[in-house]
């Protein structure tokens, strides 16, 4: 699967599951979540668009930087019960998947 499916199911993924999360957190974590996860795939797209190798390595930056937001989140909902361990578990294994796939972009664009 290209990286950038990767990266939109994942913010599916999350979209689905912050539904379930408290109506309190509905401008906050929900928003701050789904936002860092679609950013991933959007940078990835707007990389794809660009004509320039340094233009593309920058936004393949950003789209590790959302990842890596998006983990963060993550591991806080696991931490104040939103989600389970096996459910972090199985949504940051898809992001470093996504981050790997990010730092072997940049060095083969780096490399040309």
């Amino acid at each position: 699967m290209p990286i950038w499916q990767e990266a939109m199911k994942i913010a599916e993924d999350i979209f689905k599951m912050t539904k379930a999360l408290p109506k309190s957190e509905e401008y906050a974590l929900v928003s701050q979540l789904r936002r860092a996860a679609l950013s991933i795939s959007a940078n990835i797209a707007e990389a794809y668009g660009r004509n320039h190798s340094a233009d593309k390595v920058n936004f393949y930056y950003f789209a590790r930087g959302s990842a890596v937001e998006t983990q963060s989140h993550l591991e806080y909902s696991r931490r104040v019960g939103y989600i389970s361990e096996a459910e972090l578990i199985r949504l940051d294994s898809e992001l470093v998947k996504i981050y790997n796939d990010l730092n072997k972009i940049v060095i083969s664009l780096k490399n040309r």
